[in-house]
């Protein structure tokens, strides 16, 4: 296993639509493992595929809720219930924290790594790194989200660091 490094804004992958997932072999496997061991190490709950630079609809996740790591391939989400507005941040933007709005409940249907068919209820946290890894997959990232001001208000800050003021650790638990 290894700990890869993650793509950051502004890396092209990250901006688009990923591809399904075709082959589920030995390689997607080892995939799981280093993006897992990745995740863990950043520290996150959850890690999509293109933040390792791989164009794949394929994520990781671990809501350290006592259920373990999961990963989805190929995921669809349907049925949004409710709404939670709560603070989200992105191993892709270090130190960046937003409050979010997201579904309270969602389905969520893809595959598991052996390509068998999955079905998972989420709710709460779980049911937040199932929206933002997805989002992931499709191109978009947690500020596609924010209102027209916390986005403006989240750019600013963005080109602040980059002019010279380093950016903070991630929080315990960044999405992904």
């Amino acid at each position: 296993m290894s700990v890869l490094p993650i793509r950051r804004l502004g890396d092209p992958v990250l901006r688009e639509p990923c591809r399904e997932v075709e082959v589920f072999d030995d390689l997607l496997s080892r995939v799981y493992e280093d993006m897992l061991e990745t995740m863990y190490h950043a520290p996150g709950v959850g890690l999509a595929a293109p933040q390792i630079g791989l164009s794949l609809r394929f994520f990781v996740y671990d809501a350290n809720d006592g259920s373990g790591p999961g990963a989805v391939a190929n995921p669809v989400l349907s049925e949004p219930a409710g709404e939670q507005i709560d603070e989200e941040g992105c191993l892709s933007i270090p130190g960046l924290w937003y409050l979010t709005p997201r579904a309270q409940g969602v389905r969520l249907t893809g595959r598991d790594l052996q390509g068998d068919p999955i079905s998972i209820d989420a709710e709460d946290l779980l049911a937040r790194i199932f929206q933002h890894e997805t989002d992931h997959l499709d191109g978009l990232l947690f500020i596609d989200r924010l209102s027209e001001e916390d986005r403006r208000r989240a750019m600013a800050e963005m080109r602040e660091r980059d002019l010279g003021a380093r950016p903070g650790p991630p929080r315990q638990g960044s999405i992904g």
